[in-house]
């Protein structure tokens, strides 16, 4: 993991304990920065340091972060990048620069300026409160809500894997972004990579006969996949980024709302209400 990053940045980054880096921020000409277990560092030559020491990434360094990660191939990642990030090897490379349109769409992305690492992690148990409270005495659809960064696509990895653990039933996971899956997601699981969320809901219904589909970061435009999934008997586990329930699309039998990184505030049911 991370062997596509410059060797003055890769250097930095071998002082860090690589369990708590959740993200990594390269910003041409700025300080490195790094986010260690929720507390944002920035990141020397020697690891973690005061801001004024601190590395500055240059612009050719993320150009050859992001050739590396593309397997020196831009070329066939292009329509990630048009959408603005890539993954590799599990990690999620947002980025940010010149998007250049073209008839209204995007044509590319030039002149990159940053690139936010996202590290996805295992922690293995970190959903049992959730299936305690949701799923041990069955099967329902539920929808972890969150701001971006909070833990949402690491509880769902360790609720695909119990659920092939203990109930032993077909787990079908939609990896849009190619980052839900990096990890183990149980013995009877099956992953759709990189296709849009009403392709592979339509798609692996059909084919893959899933008792539950699991997927991360659902859109308004998802929506009617879900509802189709939904009336179809296929529960769905499945994130968001919001924090009100009042926000929420009205398809599952269970809303949590995490407070903070990987901690559970409250757990509401289709009405609203407080469970448990």
């Amino acid at each position: 993991m991370l062997e596509f990053l410059p060797p003055r940045i890769a250097s930095a980054v071998r002082y860090v304990d690589l369990s708590r880096l959740y993200e990594l921020r390269l910003r041409a000409e700025k300080p490195l920065s790094a986010n260690l277990g929720g507390t944002f560092v920035f990141l020397g030559e020697h690891g973690v340091c005061p801001k004024n020491r601190a590395l500055l990434p240059t612009q050719k360094e993320l150009e050859e972060a992001l050739f590396a990660a593309s397997g020196y191939s831009v070329y066939s990642v292009e329509n990630e990048l048009k959408q603005g990030f890539l993954t590799a090897d599990g990690v999620r490379i947002g980025l940010a620069g010149t998007f250049v349109y073209e008839n209204g769409q995007v044509l590319s992305v030039r002149e990159i300026t940053s690139l936010c690492l996202r590290i996805p992690h295992e922690i293995f148990g970190c959903a049992e409160e959730i299936y305690r409270q949701c799923l041990e005495n069955g099967l329902c659809s539920l929808l972890i809500m969150a701001p971006p960064g909070e833990g949402k696509t690491t509880l769902l990895r360790d609720l695909a894997r119990l659920v092939c653990l203990r109930k032993c039933r077909n787990v079908l996971v939609c990896d849009e972004r190619g980052e839900l899956s990096a990890g183990d997601l149980g013995a009877t699981s099956d992953c759709m990579k990189f296709a849009d969320k009403l392709t592979a809901f339509t798609a692996g219904i059909r084919a893959m006969r899933p008792d539950v589909i699991v997927t991360d970061e659902l859109l308004p435009t998802d929506y009617p996949a879900v509802s189709r999934a939904v009336g179809a008997g296929v529960h769905v586990f499945a994130s968001a980024h919001l924090v009100r329930f009042a926000d929420a699309p009205p398809l599952f039998s269970r809303y949590i709302l995490l407070d903070g990184l990987g901690h559970i505030g409250k757990i509401l049911d289709e009405r609203g209400a407080v469970c448990g």
